[in-house]
């Protein structure tokens, strides 16, 4: 997949020609091209700094040097305190303008905590280079201030409102995530326009404008202990596996058929005695092959397209569960966590302006992502709130969240290039219209 990804990127940047770009928009991408080598030193002096969700000092020091950039342009830069939820806390930076309002949104943290084996930035073979947190998501954070500093150059950042978020939690999410994510969701409460800077499916000539949600579910079964010899019988019943079983086949024969909704059970213990601890997703059971069992839990998650989706599913697998084998009982919790970003004709409006950008930059079309192909990312806290959403304006590369992720560093100025112009363009377009 790497190989296929870098070959492709190097057809498409062979092909960029401007083509029907204005000249003010041409001086935005020579800008970028001009300053290509500066925005891939910062990568690397980011990428060279852990970043794990854990390690709080770490996400503050990304932090600081993204918040010294904005500083620079003319944000009014803040650090919101994650204490209250247990992170390092986020980066919210403003700037007053003309035009719609903005919110562009990154994230500091990476998934390699200071225990890792996979600390820096190293370069290979030809424009590839390795590191934690390149492409997932350090690269899309260079890409917002490098598209940044490409319209200040040319006067044109007075003719925006930006509000820029970076959080610092979100490949772990503190809790409560009402806490989490409220610095983000008063963000998109006054912006008209969000775009997110995720790698998405990491192929630039993608863009995500709907992502399914996250959201976690366990279920606990109980059954009448008795010898083995006596199951099935009218005062003994089935006992606590086969009632789980028979709900998870259920979820199987009835959900599994529906587009976008998956729902996948990932840890199951029975028996007598069960212990399991949420936190550590472990945990251990007890039980004889004579003896029915009297406990059973299931741990899963379920991921949705849309709100309605989300809730349907809900109620069918609740309707599933309270249909129980005698003698048995069985309780379905859920937990959410990240909403879905439903698809919207907004959604689809900003991804053709992002499309028209790419093609009249000479840099070849831009789709939608597959929803089944994109993880649950920030962008969704903006879902319902803001007029147009889009995400995976980050780079190009692969394996991200593996000591393999790698970037293909031409990616970089590519995606800066369309960003910056379609920022440009943005502060002419009526979200509502």
């Amino acid at each position: 997949m790497r190989s296929i990804r870098v070959l492709m990127m190097g057809m498409l940047l062979n092909t960029a020609v401007a083509a029907q770009t204005t000249d003010l928009e041409q001086r935005i991408a020579g800008h970028v091209e001009a300053n290509a080598a500066n925005a891939i030193s910062l990568l690397e002096r980011v990428v060279n700094i852990n970043s794990g969700s854990l390690n709080l000092a770490g996400v503050r020091a990304v932090g600081d040097v993204f918040m010294s950039e904005l500083d620079a342009l003319g944000f009014e830069t803040s650090w919101v305190d994650g204490s209250a939820f247990g992170r390092s806390g986020h980066l919210v930076a403003t700037r007053a303008g003309s035009g719609p309002h903005l919110l562009l949104i990154g994230h500091l943290d990476t998934v390699f905590e200071k225990d890792s084996p996979f600390q820096r930035f190293e370069m290979k073979a030809d424009s590839l280079a390795t590191g934690p947190g390149v492409i997932d998501m350090k690269g899309g954070n260079v890409i917002i201030v490098y598209a940044l500093k490409a319209l200040d150059q040319v006067g044109a950042l007075d003719d925006l409102s930006i509000t820029v978020v970076m959080t610092g939690d979100e490949e772990r999410s503190g809790r409560p995530l009402s806490l989490a994510r409220q610095a983000l969701i008063e963000a998109a409460e006054v912006a008209d326009i969000a775009i997110g800077f995720e790698n998405g499916d990491s192929d630039p000539r993608t863009a995500v404008v709907s992502r399914r949600s996250s959201s976690s579910w366990q279920l606990t079964v109980s059954g009448r202990p008795a010898h083995s010899s006596q199951i099935f019988r009218e005062t003994v019943g089935a006992g606590a596996i086969y009632e789980a079983s028979r709900i998870l086949h259920q979820f199987y024969t009835q959900l599994s058929e529906e587009q976008y909704l998956t729902f996948n059970p990932g840890l199951i213990l029975g028996g007598t005695d069960v212990d399991y601890d949420a936190a550590q997703a472990r945990g251990n059971a007890f039980g004889k092959n004579n003896v029915v069992a009297e406990r059973t839990i299931v741990s899963g998650d379920i991921r949705a397209i849309s709100p309605e989706q989300l809730m349907s599913a809900k109620q069918k697998m609740q309707t599933i569960v309270g249909e129980h084998l005698s003698h048995t009982r069985a309780e379905l919790t859920f937990n959410d966590s990240y909403p879905p970003l439903a698809p919207t004709a907004g959604n689809e409006r900003l991804l053709g302006i992002l499309d028209q950008v790419s093609r009249d930059l000479g840099l070849g079309p831009v789709t939608a992502v597959d929803p089944r192909m994109a993880g649950a990312a920030d962008i969704s806290f903006t879902a319902g709130l803001v007029d147009m959403a889009m995400d995976g304006l980050g780079p190009g590369g692969a394996d991200d969240h593996t000591v393999d992720e790698t970037i293909d560093l031409r990616s970089v100025a590519l995606q800066t290039k369309r960003a910056a112009v379609l920022l440009y363009r943005l502060r002419k377009v009526s979200p509502t219209n």
